[in-house]
Formats: C-alpha cells, sequence, structure tokens
C-alpha cells in the first residue's frame, strides 16, 4: 500500500510537512510526497505544450496512490498558492486523477486556529474535483511551531485526533476496495 502527501508548503522544514509525516507513520506504508514545483497554471502553456512533465508525475502519483493525505498552511485564510496551483492542473488531467480517490485533509499554521479556515477552504477546493474527502476529526494544529518544537507531534490531543483521521481514511480505502 502507498499513499501520496501533499504538502502546501514548499519549505523542507515546513510544521505541515512534520504533520503529514507524522499521519503517514500512523497510516504506515510506503510513503511517496509530491512534489509541488510546478509552473504556474496557464492556459497557453497548456494548449501549446500539454501537461508539463512535472504535473504528468504528479498526476500518475495521484493515481497510483491508495489514499491521500494534504496538509495546508494557512495564508490570509486560504490554503497556498502552491496547493491552489497544483490542484488546478491536476483538475486539467483527462484522467480525472482526483475523483473518488480518499483524501484526508489537515492544517497546521502559527495562529490560534490552525488553518482551520484554510482547511474548510481546500474542502470546497476538492469538492468539483469529485476527491472524496474522508469525515472526520478536523486536525488543525494551532500554534504551530510551538508544537513540533522538538520536531515531533507530541500533543496528545492532536495525536489522538490524528490517529482517528487516518483510521477513517484506512477504513474508505478498505471499503472501496471491497468487491461489489
Amino acid at each position: 500500500m502507498s499513499i501520496l502527501t501533499i504538502s502546501g508548503s514548499l519549505r523542507g522544514d515546513s510544521v505541515n510537512r512534520k504533520l503529514l509525516a507524522e499521519a503517514a507513520t500512523l497510516y504506515g506504508g510506503e510513503v511517496v510526497e509530491a512534489d509541488l514545483n510546478l509552473p504556474l497554471y496557464d492556459g497557453d502553456l497548456e494548449a501549446a505544450e500539454g501537461l508539463p512533465a512535472k504535473v504528468k508525475t504528479l498526476a500518475d502519483q495521484v493515481l497510483s496512490a491508495e489514499a491521500i493525505l494534504i496538509s495546508t498552511p494557512e495564508y490570509n485564510k486560504a490554503p497556498s498558492g502552491v496547493l491552489k496551483n497544483a490542484l488546478d492542473w491536476l483538475s486539467r488531467d483527462s484522467r480525472k486523477v482526483l475523483s473518488g480517490k480518499p483524501v484526508a485533509v489537515m492544517s497546521a499554521a502559527a495562529g490560534r486556529t490552525g488553518g482551520e479556515t484554510a482547511q474548510y477552504v481546500l474542502r470546497n477546493f476538492l469538492a468539483p474535483l469529485r476527491a472524496n474527502v474522508v469525515a472526520g476529526p478536523a486536525v488543525c494544529v494551532a500554534f504551530a511551531g510551538k508544537e513540533f518544537e522538538t520536531g515531533r507531534l507530541e500533543n496528545e490531543r492532536y495525536l489522538i485526533a490524528l490517529e482517528e483521521l487516518t483510521t477513517l481514511l484506512k477504513d474508505t480505502v478498505a471499503s472501496q476496495s471491497v468487491p461489489a
């Protein structure tokens, strides 16, 4: 089994990457980390050249993963532009790569709400792509820099919610793979 992690932050030491690492460990299996260093979506570029190679790689990773974990920072009450750009590119793939794909969303942010608004907006971004976003506990890590001071998430409340979310994601994957 493989899981694709998608961080809305490009920073190597991002708290969202750290949150995804914690979630992926709880989920288990092989982990593939998406690279969102993509060109900005440009319809003229797409018309002239088709999907860029890096976008095709990301789309293939989405297709081959059994499930996806997405974590977003909150920038001005929204997910990062990098994450929105990646979703815009993925929406252009004719294979509808996110349609029906089990996805768990979470957020980590510096503020007191932990990216709650960005997570809400992200769920709306995923709706037209028909991703199967699991309805579970909201994992919104507030004051995330402090929560990851040691490099790991140690707050029991967040860990319990994260474990519940990853269990729900696994259950969703299992229910989709049961023959009708």
